[in-house]
């Protein structure tokens, strides 16, 4: 288990970010660009190679100085945004600035550390593939979109409209799913686990780049982290005599529906997967959360088939 000297919380915004360390009255606002990081990292090199930092994803304005970072092997744990606002929301101070988030986080890391994974790329084209899988998803939303509107359009040339952007968003979806390809192809690792997921019944070619790119942490996590953090882990809801229903949370943006659709897929295979679905309906559960448990039964396979390729 690894100690550190120093608990480094750092909340970033889309144009800037702010750092603090636990137990110092010390903040310090940087540009959220490359020279902004380098700054970052020149004034605390004395603390980074004894530090834990700990940041919240932030729709991707976190990469560079994930990137950074890991580049220079400093300990960065990714935290989980619905973890850090309950122990916030413990600590019972309903204030928010973006200083007061960054202590929050130091002090998380400070009180959380022997628990908390490290971050580390699996690649040094994370940061462009990650863009690019988030850009398709936009795309493939605003797709779905115009596809709806094309059944009932006021007027032929709103439909006309309507169909070339259609035509637009499918061949931007195509170019860039082709460029997530060939740099998967180009990375040994990234191949290899490819290779490993597509094993699995249900992932095919855009469920396993998606879940590849979206849960870095995929296979060094426990079962149960991962499926917490995909949010299909089922949350108990008892007190005293009363058995509350379990539901599972949110999770991770964007891989609860590859895995819906992995899920769907598998139900419908000749695999080991569609019985352990049919016997749960068989049970007496309802096909949704029967799809949901092999949603998670998917996911966990997943985490220990990584796991496995790491150790070896």
């Amino acid at each position: 288990m690894q100690s550190y000297n120093n608990f480094i919380g750092i909340d970033i915004g889309k144009f800037n970010f702010v750092v603090a360390i636990y137990g110092r009255k010390l903040f310090k606002e940087y540009e959220n660009t490359p020279s902004g990081i380098e700054k970052f990292i020149n004034e605390f090199a004395e603390e980074l190679p004894t530090a834990l930092c700990v940041l919240e994803p932030t729709g991707g304005y976190e990469l560079g100085l994930l990137l950074a970072l890991c580049e220079r092997n400093y300990a960065v744990h990714r935290a989980h945004t619905r973890h850090v606002k309950n122990f916030i929301r413990s600590l019972g101070n309903g204030a928010k600035t973006d200083n007061l988030d960054a202590y929050y986080l130091s002090l998380y890391g400070y009180e959380r550390s022997r628990t908390l994974t490290k971050f580390c790329f699996q690649s040094p084209e994370s940061t462009r593939l990650y863009e690019l899988v988030h850009r398709r998803r936009d795309l493939k939303q605003m797709l779905v979109a115009e596809k709806n509107r094309y059944q009932s359009p006021r007027s032929e040339s709103v439909k006309d409209g309507i169909k070339m952007h259609i035509d637009f968003l499918e061949n931007e979806i195509t170019i860039i799913t082709n460029e997530v390809e060939q740099l998967i192809e180009r990375d040994l690792i990234l191949k290899e686990k490819r290779k490993i997921l597509k094993t699995i019944p249900g992932i095919g070619n855009i469920v396993s780049f998606e879940l590849l790119i979206s849960l870095p942490e995929l296979g060094q996590l426990s079962r149960r982290e991962i499926a917490s953090l995909v949010g299909v882990a089922p949350i108990s809801r008892d007190s005293g005599k009363y058995k509350g229903y379990r539901r599972t949370g949110h999770g991770r943006e964007g891989v609860k529906p590859m895995l819906y659709l992995a899920a769907m897929a598998a139900r419908n295979s000749n695999s080991h997967l569609k019985v352990y679905y049919e016997s749960l309906v068989e049970r007496g559960k309802c096909k949704m959360v029967a799809l949901t448990a092999l949603m998670r039964k998917i996911i966990v396979i997943a985490n220990a088939k990584l796991k496995n390729l790491a150790m070896t």
